[in-house]
């Protein structure tokens, strides 16, 4: 069924949306969007991530428990070190549309120089 305006009615209600920005507001940060687009390209122990992204491993720790939270990442014990590796398969989507936002350079138009 389509409201008025053509846009699909969701029978869930708000609560999937309620879900989606609770899980969005987890990953709307720099530190944490850098995590994911490291562990898209492979699986990373916490102090390799907290070294890419110049933070304390402990607070690396922290972002990664909050996203780990929404079902984002799984954690895999080998030895004494933990790696982290993407469990949403919907991330890669979602990373690729920031990427293609925001990561990609500016041309001359783009960066409002004028030649």
């Amino acid at each position: 069924m389509t409201n008025r305006r053509g846009a699909a009615k969701n029978n869930a209600g708000t609560s999937a949306f309620t879900e989606a920005a609770e899980c969005l507001k987890i990953i709307a940060h720099p530190v944490r969007l850098r995590m994911i687009q490291l562990l898209l390209a492979g699986r990373y122990t916490v102090g390799e991530l907290a070294a890419d992204c110049e933070i304390p491993d402990n607070v690396a720790s922290e972002h990664l428990r909050l996203m780990q939270r929404c079902g984002f990442f799984t954690s895999e014990r080998e030895g004494r070190r933990v790696y982290y590796e993407v469990a949403e398969p919907h991330l890669k989507q979602l990373m690729a549309c920031i990427e293609g936002r925001f990561l990609q350079p500016q041309g001359p138009a783009e960066s409002g120089s004028q030649g």
